[in-house]
Formats: C-alpha cells, sequence, structure tokens
C-alpha cells in the first residue's frame, strides 16, 4: 500500500489536528515497528481516534473485531465502551495475540477485550452475541463474506467499520480477485436498503455503516 493516498503534507496535518492516544498505544507503535513484521498493518492514529470516538457515540456493550494484529485497534475500540463492554478480537497470528496481550494486560481498558485464536468465519459462527458494534480489518477475499455474517449479528442501530476499502486506490481499476471483492462490498454496502453508511476517505478507507431502526 502507499504510504499516503492523499497529500502527504494534508495527511500530516491531519495526524497532528487529531487528538493524540494514550501513552501505551503510542509505546505499541513503536514496539510494533521494531518487533512486528508488516508493521502498516497498524491502523494507527487516524483510524483508532475515529474508532474510539465512535465506540464512545455507541457505547457499545457487546463488540467483534475481526482482525486485531498488536492490538492498537482493539484497545482503541476498548478504550470508548463502558466499563462492563466486551470486546472479541478473532486473530490467526500466535505471535500477534502474545504481543497484544502483553499491552492489554497494562491497559485499564484490557479486561474488556478476548482474543480468540482461529479463522474469523468459524470463530463468528460460534458466538452467541447481538452486536453493537463491529471493525473488521481482516483478509480481504472474505470482506463480503464479513460483511453479510455480521449484519444479521447486529443490532439495529448497531454499526460496521470496515478498513481498507479504498484498498490502495486499486477500487479504481481492478485487477484481481480480492480488488474485485473490496469493489462488490463497496457496492453492495451502498445499495443495502438495511443500512446507511459514509465511506470515509481516511488512510486507506473507512466505511462506516450503520443498521437502519
Amino acid at each position: 500500500m502507499p504510504e499516503f493516498l492523499v497529500d502527504e503534507a494534508i495527511e500530516d496535518y491531519a495526524f497532528l489536528q487529531t487528538s493524540a492516544e494514550p501513552p501505551l498505544l503510542q509505546e505499541l507503535i513503536d514496539q510494533t515497528n521494531i518487533n512486528m513484521g508488516w508493521p502498516q498493518k497498524l491502523s494507527g492514529r487516524l483510524v483508532g481516534r475515529t474508532l474510539k470516538l465512535l465506540a464512545a457515540m455507541v457505547q457499545p456493550k457487546q463488540a467483534l473485531e475481526i482482525g486485531m494484529f498488536t492490538g492498537y485497534s482493539a484497545l482503541s475500540i476498548a478504550e470508548g465502551m463502558p466499563k462492563d463492554g466486551r470486546l472479541v478480537c478473532c486473530e490467526t497470528n500466535p505471535r500477534a495475540i502474545e504481543f497484544a496481550q502483553g499491552f492489554f494486560d497494562r491497559s485499564e481498558h484490557g479486561h474488556k477485550i478476548e482474543v480468540i485464536f482461529g479463522r474469523a468465519m468459524e470463530t463468528i459462527e460460534q458466538l452467541d452475541m447481538q452486536l453493537d458494534f463491529t471493525f473488521i480489518d481482516a483478509d480481504k477475499r472474505n470482506y463480503l463474506n464479513y460483511y453479510e455474517r455480521v449484519k444479521e449479528m447486529t443490532r439495529p442501530g448497531g454499526l460496521i467499520v470496515l478498513d481498507n476499502v479504498l484498498w490502495s486506490g486499486k477500487v479504481l481499476q481492478p485487477e484481481s480477485e480480492i480488488d474485485d471483492i473490496l469493489v462488490e462490498t463497496n457496492r453492495r454496502i451502498a445499495c443495502d436498503p438495511d443500512v446507511e453508511n459514509v465511506f470515509l476517505t481516511v488512510r486507506d478507507g473507512l466505511n462506516v455503516v450503520r443498521k437502519k431502526d
């Protein structure tokens, strides 16, 4: 993915004019860059603060994250949740889980987070939850499957947020199967009579979807 889809100076300005994440999350960023491969998978401030703000507005008691990586987005969501909220995170990378858990254990919000190892679709089918909030940021091949299954589990008024929906701009000129899946997912959401959405050009694209009452 290109580092910037918008002018770099504009991206920097937006970053500087956005509330800073807590020091623990800043440390998580630093340690991810030092110790983990593919550190660009980490959500970062603009996405993370958006997730925290949305969670603070919705106050979800039951939340789901599909694709956790090192826990930055999970802690951002948990920060906005009520004290008795529960965030289930699906992740397939054992090293990432171990890394993230170390930060969860140090966070005042870590008790809200439950990590389940395994393929997300299999995990989701085993969950008995009515969802208030979901963040989807996992394998793009299953994006449409994730969206459709999660929508069924989401209460009226609940939110579903999908990351990487610009897919480095490839949605404008799709050339691969995964490109096509992202295009179709975005199209399906925009045409879905059960939801309303706003497609945000934040970082690599955020699709914020609200299930209608």
